[in-house]
């Protein structure tokens, strides 16, 4: 067998198969699972689909070789009398190989339903589950509407009538909660109980005010709230749900259904694996609604979840819009709308192009490239009052303004000072919803500057909406938008997040938003989310959506944003010492179970067909080469591969500022090569000092060189986007445009300089300093006299020197290479390097195969047991300690950090306000400046932060990457002195006098902590501490009052 068949061992090799039925898999989660046998039948099937899938895809790629069956552990083919391999293993028996039932699992079937309307219909169903017609309703349906449904949503509440489990993607406000709300009613007719669950708080809270309106028996359960847990439908936030399954909560066994609100949520980074941890332990006797905006691989996510739980599950998809949306760019600096996408659907590239055309070149260059866009900020303000203004006239309102950063909405509602919105009945509303909210505050807290400070601009019809906003005020402001009291909403982006709060239109400040690194156009996927809040059904014909525009974009940059696909639905999955430790602790499960099922390894076994069929297909291709003389044509291109390393080392060396500078003058010849994109010849302008940005200290700076350059016609049009800038092609004439470039772009620079023309502002001037440059190129006939490094550059580097002596010899011996004589060198060349390019491919695509083949995460896995039994929290035989029990209890925060403080008596010494203050580290994320603590509050910060070093050094030890400064200052100080003077009886006015830190910032911390305080007394309990206990619980109290925890409006 070779190397390439060798690969499929792991196809092989497993040591049994996953059961395709709920038997072998746990019933539920709880300390007394039972080891269970997989059906002999179903496991025999599953070994001969899986060899069929590798006969099918042998014979496919036209290969004639045994690939082996599919066989047990002992080498043998099996009879269907071995064990499954989800019964729990001892001793670290887990490979690679025996965990690797997902690949030899028989492939789900799928089929597709005719339907009516506008949307699609598919159901995934089990391996030898027959396809089987719904069955349409014969009783009374379990909830009636007033309105006429949509087609998408009567197909979804045909499944359910039926039973069955189902996804529903479509578009914002399309309307997918009647298919929650008929689910919740069917379950509470049949006597079950039902979990709806959602990805934040807040909207747990709304959930639960929306749901007990309509059916009354209704509960919720979250950090910060539990109500009516004995309801028969509970509103939770998914690490509630997670939490309940590890503990083996008797609710669940009354659950007949489970929704999930909002499940493309699923794709976040930091908490997108709680949606995988819980689905994959939710019980198979469980029925599923899960709401998504529009994905295109939703029938994917259907495919593992049917793989999970042994059920059908339908996909409904519409991506039809009730209420369609016109989609509107305004340049800066110009005068009106442009419509570039109208209520069909079609893009309008000649309104695109005088939207563009508006716009003056801008441009900045950014490190190794050319000129890159700027950030965004405030200097809109003016185009977004007039925007405003005419808006207002045309009757367009009301409007959300999304705007990428806190600070940004808060300034551009505090500049609408000439606006006002509602009418004096309008107003006298507005103050009465006010003042019934504020009085639930205490005199003091009613006083605050927030308070007064928003109320007029609420008067006015003007509102703001971001994280940073106390609670209490942005749940006002959401009341009043709903009422339609508020018809102008400064946003930032987490408001398109789950709240039904459409609106006419959708303005954007910005079409690029910073991501933590760099400033980049937002995605297809954010703008689809955002722009999805315009248009009101039942109110308006169109919705608008408008996009502030104040740099070149270009026309494909536009179009991926506006009528680009929405994102897939990709996991997030990650291992947390959290996750290891409960599936320690629980019988009958381990950790190796979780990686083999979730999401992430799903999608990448997903693949594997086409990746085998790509990897036969580079072969098949590279077969097909026969190059003439290849052993001497190989020597030649190691010889020019060593020509491009010297003229690199050399290039390094000559473009320091210090060598190259001198020789800057306006009109020099500089060859200039960016992204690998060879732009020729250009003639400089000028150049400028900036600053460096990944330069800290700010102690480098770089050199941006202004040079007249030759461009292709299309991409000339963006001056600004380094990514799609190119040279013309041999056949196109080009344009000739100014752009800045870095140094470092620079490849070679000529002896010669030109005499450039006066205006080169205008179109006619820069043409003709393009035809100047020609002139000089034909005069040399294309090779440039080059200032020499040594005699006229006067570069004193011996190494330099040597290197350049080298370069002459090898580009000597390739001039007079005996392969340079054959005629048809140039073509034998480009078909050896087209060679080494489908090598290179074929050695990726295998790369690829083995990877997905592979269970990943597997060695990180191993680490983190390494780090455990370093750390005591198991043995060697994964059985858990008491170390690792306590750990359990904790999910707020660093659970090893904090047992390993508990354990180390760091608690013990501290007063009550200290040890919260102390805590505030691990649940405070956002950065903030410098901050000065009292000796008291400074000395058990460092002892913490020495605990830190250990865990990362531990960490280290066992294999597992970490940044042990990164890892020490994750644990964030800046609220502890905050957190400290609440403690002990500061007020909210008080603590707010020595932090710039945003209120509502302040507030969410405050509430996480009290959250992991909690946690933190469950934890002492569990050691059977008692003075901790109180302590915590001390701290708890300490922290529960006032503002920081009012009640939600909703609740």
């Amino acid at each position: 067998m070779d190397d390439d068949m060798e690969m499929f061992d792991v196809f092989a090799e497993g040591s049994g198969l996953l059961p395709s039925g709920s038997t072998g898999k746990k019933e539920l989660l709880s300390s007394s699972i039972q080891k269970t046998e997989m059906s002999k039948r179903k496991q025999k099937e599953a070994r001969e689909r899986a060899n069929q899938l590798l006969g099918q895809l042998a014979t496919g790629s036209g290969a004639n070789k045994d690939i082996g069956t599919v066989s047990s552990d002992d080498g043998n083919e099996t009879d269907g009398n071995d064990t499954g391999v989800l019964s729990k293993k001892s001793k670290n028996e887990n490979t690679a190989e025996e965990i690797t039932g997902l690949t030899s699992h028989p492939r789900n079937n799928i089929k597709t339903v005719e339907s009516e309307g506008n949307c699609s219909h598919e159901v995934v169903l089990p391996p030898n589950v027959e396809y089987v017609p719904l069955k349409p309703r014969t009783t009374a349906p379990a909830k009636m509407y007033e309105f006429q449904l949509d087609a998408f949503q009567r197909e979804a509440i045909t499944c359910i009538d039926n039973s069955h489990s189902v996804l529903v993607s479509a578009h914002t406000s399309a309307g997918k909660t009647v298919v929650a709300l008929y689910a919740i009613a069917m379950s509470l007719r049949d006597k079950q109980r039902v979990i709806y669950t959602s990805p934040i708080k807040a909207l747990s809270n709304q959930k639960y005010r929306e749901l007990e309106e309509e059916f009354g028996d209704v509960g919720l359960m979250t950090g910060d709230n539990t109500l009516n847990p004995d309801a028969s439908c509970i509103v939770m936030t998914t690490e509630i749900l997670r939490s309940m399954l590890y503990r083996g909560s008797e609710i669940m066994r009354e659950v007949g259904w489970v929704i999930f609100d909002e499940i493309h949520y699923m794709r976040d980074k930091e908490r997108g694996v709680v949606w995988e941890e819980t689905i994959i332990l939710l019980p198979d006797t469980v029925h599923y609604v899960f709401l998504s905006a529009t994905i295109p691989n939703a029938r994917q996510f259907a495919d593992w979840v049917v793989y999970l739980h042994d059920q059908p599950v339908h996909v409904i998809y519409t991506d039809y819009r009730p209420v369609p949306l016109q989609h509107f760019i305004y340049p800066a600096g110009g005068s009106g709308l442009y419509e570039v996408v109208n209520m069909q659907g079609i893009f309008r590239e000649d309104k695109f192009t005088e939207a563009m055309n508006v716009l003056s070149h801008v441009g900045d260059a950014g490190e190794g490239g050319i000129s890159r866009g700027k950030k965004g900020g405030t200097s809109g303000v003016p185009h977004v009052v007039n925007i405003i203004r005419t808006l207002k006239e045309r009757d367009m309102i009301p409007v959300i303004i999304f705007s990428f950063s806190r600070k940004e909405c808060e300034a551009y509602a505090t500049q609408m000072t000439n606006l006002d919105f509602n009418t004096e009945d309008e107003k006298t509303k507005v103050k009465e919803i006010f003042v019934n909210a504020i009085s639930l505050l205490s005199e003091e807290d009613s006083k605050l500057p927030e308070i007064g400070r928003v109320l007029p601009l609420l008067l006015r019809g003007i509102g703001m909406h971001h994280s940073g906003l106390l609670p209490i005020v942005k749940e006002v402001i959401e009341i009043l938008f709903g009422e339609g009291l508020i018809k102008t909403l400064f946003a930032t982006e987490t408001f398109s997040m789950g709240l039904n709060m459409p609106a006419r239109t959708v303005l954007f400040t910005s079409a690029r938003k910073f991501d933590g690194k760099d400033y980049r156009w937002i995605t297809s996927g954010e703008y689809i989310q955002m722009s999805g809040r315009a248009g009101r059904r039942g109110k308006d014909d169109r919705g608008l959506v408008i996009l502030m525009v104040d740099q070149q974009m270009g026309q494909d940059v536009a179009k991926q944003i506006i009528k680009g696909a929405p994102d897939p639905l990709n996991s997030q999955f990650r291992l947390t010492y959290n996750m290891v430790l409960n599936l320690l602790r629980v019988e009958g499960i381990n950790p190796e179970f979780m990686l083999e099922n979730s999401f992430y390894q799903f999608q990448n076994y997903d693949a594997l067909p086409q990746l085998y069929a790509n990897v036969e297909r580079k072969k098949k291709e590279l077969a097909g080469y026969k190059i003439d003389r290849e052993a001497e044509i190989s020597g030649y291109y190691q010889m020019e591969k060593q020509i491009g390393v010297l003229k690199e080392v050399v290039k390094e060396v000559i473009t320091k500022p210090k060598h190259l500078v001198p020789f800057l003058q306006a009109g020099r010849l500089l060859h200039i090569v960016s992204n690998d994109k060879d732009f020729g010849w250009a003639a400089l302008l000028d150049f400028h000092k900036k600053a460096n940005p990944i330069d800290p200290l700010g102690l480098d700076v770089m050199y941006v060189l202004d040079v007249l350059m030759l461009l292709s016609a299309e991409s000339a049009k963006n001056l600004s986007d380094i990514t799609q800038l190119r040279p013309p092609n041999a056949n196109e004439k080009g344009v000739v445009e100014v752009v800045s470039v870095a140094i470092s772009c620079v490849s070679e620079i000529s002896a010669a300089r030109v005499k450039l023309p006066q205006n080169l502002k205008a179109y006619e001037g820069k043409q003709s300093a393009g035809r100047v440059i020609k002139e000089v190129l034909k005069r040399f006939n294309g090779i440039m006299p080059l200032l020499d490094p040594l005699n006229d550059m006067k570069i004193n580097d011996a190494v330099l020197q040597e290197n350049i002596v080298k370069l002459q010899a090898l580009e000597k011996r390739k001039d007079n290479h005996p392969l340079r004589e054959n005629s048809k060198f140039d073509e034998i060349y480009k078909q050896y390097e087209k060679k080494l390019e489908v090598e290179a491919e074929l050695k990726v695509a295998k790369t690829e195969l083995k990877k997905a083949q592979s269970l990943l995460q597997l060695d990180e896995l191993k680490c983190r047991k390494r780090v455990l039994r370093r750390l005591q929290y198991c043995d060697e035989n994964d059985v858990i300690t008491q170390k690792g029990r306590v750990s359990c209890e904790v999910s707020a925060a660093d659970e090893l950090m904090l047992t390993e403080m508990m354990f180390g008596g760091i608690f013990t010494d501290l007063a009550t306000p200290q040890l919260a203050a102390l805590l505030s580290c691990f649940v405070f994320e956002e950065k903030a400046g410098g901050t000065k603590l009292a000796d008291d509050l400074s000395g058990c910060l460092r002892a913490m932060q020495e605990y830190a070093r250990r865990i990362a050094k531990v960490t280290k030890e066992s294999k597992l990457e970490i940044d042990e400064d990164k890892y020490v200052e994750s644990f964030k100080p800046h609220l502890m002195d905050v957190v400290h003077a609440w403690c002990t009886g500061a007020s909210f006015a008080e603590i707010l006098k020595k932090t710039d830190i945003f209120e509502g910032s302040i507030i969410r911390c405050l509430r996480r902590l009290e959250e992991l305080l909690r946690e933190m007394v469950g934890a002492s309990k569990a050691i059977g501490n008692g003075d901790l206990e109180t302590r915590f619980e001390e701290a708890r109290v300490l922290l529960k009052r006032d503002i920081v925890f009012t009640a939600s409006l909703y609740l």
